[in-house]
């Protein structure tokens, strides 16, 4: 049986992925003087998700080193089921890049809207704390 790999260069993106997607409802201690969910909570939740897709891709601890380009399209309302999606865009030496959608879902109309989206870039690290290639084997 032949096993195929995947040879990844630092400045070369990721082929396609399937996205990750985590849920959650919005309740009101989530939310803003304006009932509906604050901007800080939007952003935990994504950075949540891609920590996620990061550690299963790295395989060690991670750490969150910049959010880049988060905008916020539309308000997210207390009730609302979210869906925040996470793939990996790149991969670094160290780092990982991954590419994040927060969608939130009316649960009585079925109404979709894309409220959010950004991407982080969250780096590997050894048992020491320090930066490590990603796709090191042991504790490098």
């Amino acid at each position: 049986m032949q096993v195929e790999t995947e040879s990844r260069s630092p400045q070369t993106p990721v082929p396609d992925r399937d996205w990750l997607s985590m849920f959650e409802m919005v309740f009101p201690e989530k939310a803003n003087h304006y009932s509906t969910l604050f901007g800080g909570q939007v952003m935990q939740l994504m950075d949540k998700a891609a920590f996620v897709v990061a550690t299963r891709e790295a395989r060690r601890h991670v750490v969150t080193v910049s959010a880049e380009d988060v905008t916020f399209l539309a308000p997210v309302k207390v009730g609302h089921l979210v869906e925040v999606r996470a793939r990996i865009a790149g991969i670094g030496r160290s780092s990982i890049r991954v590419e994040t959608q927060l969608f939130s879902e009316d649960t009585l109309s079925t109404d979709r809207t894309l409220c959010a989206r950004g991407h982080f870039v969250l780096v590997a690290l050894n048992h020491q704390g320090r930066p490590v290639a990603v796709n090191a084997g042991g504790d490098a």
